[in-house]
């Protein structure tokens, strides 16, 4: 669990000093996300070689993803500190909380329809194989 939680975190400061070292306007641990992500592509060819590779990388994964709910308390205390930033732009960030929330659906329906499209997979012939049975 530590070697996994090491490489989790590796690949977050690995995408920190990309993201300051080269200026870029990208959160550092979006790219380190990147970075985990061309890592556990890689895992299927390093496993060949070292089986046990990437089994604690999954279950502390797993882990992680079970107690995601404590990582919020931090950004809630923040919150609650800041009530007077709250109380000056409550309207704003609602609104801009709606809207953001808004617009996620709509890009989730539309990826979903164009991958759905490009795999060859339609709505309507599931509602067909319904419409059988």
């Amino acid at each position: 669990m530590i070697v996994s939680l090491t490489i989790i975190l590796l690949c977050q400061l690995l995408g920190e000093v990309v993201a300051r070292g080269l200026g870029w306007p990208l959160p550092g641990p979006v790219l380190g996300m990147l970075f985990l992500l061309v890592f556990l592509s890689l895992r299927d060819r390093i496993r060949t070689k070292i089986p046990e590779f990437g089994r604690a990388l999954d279950s502390t994964g797993k882990g992680l993803l079970a107690h995601l709910s404590l990582l919020f308390i931090p950004a809630s205390v923040g919150v609650v500190q800041r009530l007077d930033v709250v109380a000056e732009y409550g309207v704003g960030l609602a609104v801009a909380l709606v809207v953001s929330t808004f617009v996620t659906l709509v890009m989730t329906v539309v990826t979903f329809v164009v991958v759905s499209r490009l795999s060859g997979s339609s709505m309507e012939a599931g509602e067909e194989g319904r419409a059988r049975d």
